[in-house]
């Protein structure tokens, strides 16, 4: 790929943002599209967030399987895949009968779109060697989500308005083709010269980790914490953990490679993908639902008010990824950091629902700091690490972002749902109900802050060169270099 022509390399890394499009287009476009398919469906709010979750958690339980394929079999090969899965996943969500169906095609959706992002993530870092280079192009995939961000609510809300929420996966449809088409005919297939062999353990654990934690949180609720059923969810997810820890170190050729974490900015980068998209989510559950139940607005002016979250998140990625790739990560970061959990702040003491003024300060607030906080997760992932291990390093950052998602949307549900059982329902007790949910919000947006913060200085770009060195092999390709670290 080092010898692809300047004009070559900006359609692979637009083809690459096609496939990120559409996985995160897919998931704004649900949230405005939520309300309602929970009418249409009859559908509970632990329901709804099953739409969400069953996409991300079978999206977190692959990635790292995915991306650790597509190094040893070919990139663009599992990337082809993934854009006929996930199209036609998208196919069959349009034409789910019930609830259950629609859960289940929205798993076919994330088996596609766990071949989808750390692949091409892992292309564009192969394909964009220079570190500056990388930074930049990575600015411009941040700004994909935002444009997913301030298209989705306008697009689904456009759409359930006026076709009905099933419309809502054609978008899928066309971008999805058409980028099968283009990846066929201009993306080069690569390997890694050393990619790491199957851990089908690993990966079973992953699975039932995340599978029985998730459970136990959305179902917590209805269920009660003290059931034997959300206390055998607590005791699996454990034990899977410890399972984990224990047997991974002792692989040759782990799934998870405990060396990545001795990385400070690795390891940082890690826990700020899970708060920041913990955040995202569950701001997103809580204001939809909140907007169109509560404030009683159609799904179209609901995309509209969440139209300044969305343009903020849009305009500061680029800006974001030049800072990276100029100054390194921590200015980027103590931005998103403090507004994000300023923006939290002001629902969770103020409660900004019930003031349209202070409603859309906090929305500007999360938009500025969400924009600002993608390009130094994805970046500090990727940078430092042996290209041949590219497709596992951007998979375990893109597998720490639907964590984030996940866990975001199962806690949030999890804390309204049990914050309204017994109300009935009206816009005081929803802002009550929802007030524990965004102090939670606001120390995930402090957490970003103290995180980047510790992990962005000299002592952190000490322990990524170590790291580096330690994971390159005799006779491998040099790592790629780090940015400044501001």
């Amino acid at each position: 790929m080092r010898d692809l022509s300047p004009r070559r390399r900006l359609l692979v890394l637009a083809i690459c943002c096609m496939s990120l499009l559409i996985v995160s287009l897919d998931n704004t476009v649900l949230n405005v599209a939520l309300p309602s398919m929970r009418r249409d469906l009859d559908a509970s709010v632990a329901g709804m967030q099953w739409t969400i979750d069953a996409y991300t958690l079978v999206l977190a339980a692959l990635l790292m399987l995915a991306g650790s394929t597509a190094d040893r079999i070919g990139r663009r090969k599992v990337f082809t895949v993934g854009l006929v899965l996930f199209t036609l996943g998208s196919l069959l969500c349009s034409l789910a009968p019930s609830l259950g169906w629609l859960v289940a095609f929205r798993m076919v959706q994330a088996v596609g779109g766990s071949m989808l992002n750390p692949v091409a993530m892992s292309i564009i870092t192969n394909t964009f060697t220079d570190p500056r280079e990388r930074a930049r192009a990575i600015g411009v995939w941040g700004a994909v989500v935002g444009v997913s961000m301030a298209a989705g609510p306008l697009i689904g809300g456009l759409l359930v308005d006026s076709v009905g929420w099933r419309s809502i996966f054609w978008v899928n449809l066309p971008v999805g083709m058409v980028a099968l088409v283009l990846t066929l005919r201009y993306v080069p297939e690569s390997r890694a010269d050393h990619p790491r062999r199957p851990d089908p353990v690993g990966q079973l654990l992953i699975m039932t980790l995340l599978g029985a934690l998730t459970y136990g949180i959305i179902e917590a609720p209805a269920a009660g914490p003290g059931s034997p059923l959300i206390l055998g969810c607590a005791a699996l997810a454990v034990a899977s953990l410890a399972g984990l820890l224990a047997y991974e170190p002792r692989r040759a050729e782990p799934l998870i490679d405990p060396r990545f974490f001795r990385s400070a900015p690795f390891s940082g980068a890690t826990v700020i993908a899970v708060c920041a998209f913990a955040s995202l989510s569950g701001f997103l559950f809580l204001n939809t639902l909140y907007l169109q139940d509560v404030r009683g607005l159609g799904a179209l002016d609901a995309g509209l008010y969440m139209l300044p979250m969305a343009t903020l998140a849009f305009l500061c990625a680029p800006l974001s990824g030049r800072l990276v790739g100029t100054r390194g990560p921590r200015l980027p970061l103590t931005v998103a950091g403090v507004t994000m959990a300023a923006s939290g702040l002001l629902f969770a003491a103020f409660s900004a629902e019930s003031s349209t003024p202070l409603l859309f300060i906090g929305y500007v607030l999360f938009g500025l700091g969400f924009g600002m906080v993608n390009a130094p997760i994805t970046n500090t992932a990727v940078s430092g690490m042996p290209r041949a291990q590219a497709g596992v390093a951007a998979a375990v950052a893109s597998t720490s972002r639907q964590t984030g998602g996940t866990l975001g949307v199962a806690i949030v549900g999890a804390v309204l749902a049990a914050g309204l059982a017994g109300t009935p329902g009206s816009p005081t007790d929803f802002v009550a109900a929802a007030r524990p949910a965004y102090w939670i919000i606001t120390v995930c947006g402090l957490l970003v802050l103290l995180v980047g913060l510790a992990t962005s200085g000299p002592w952190a770009r000490a322990t990524a060169l170590r790291t580096a060195a330690a994971l390159t092999p005799a006779g491998a390709p040099p790592r790629t270099k780090t940015p400044p670290t501001g």
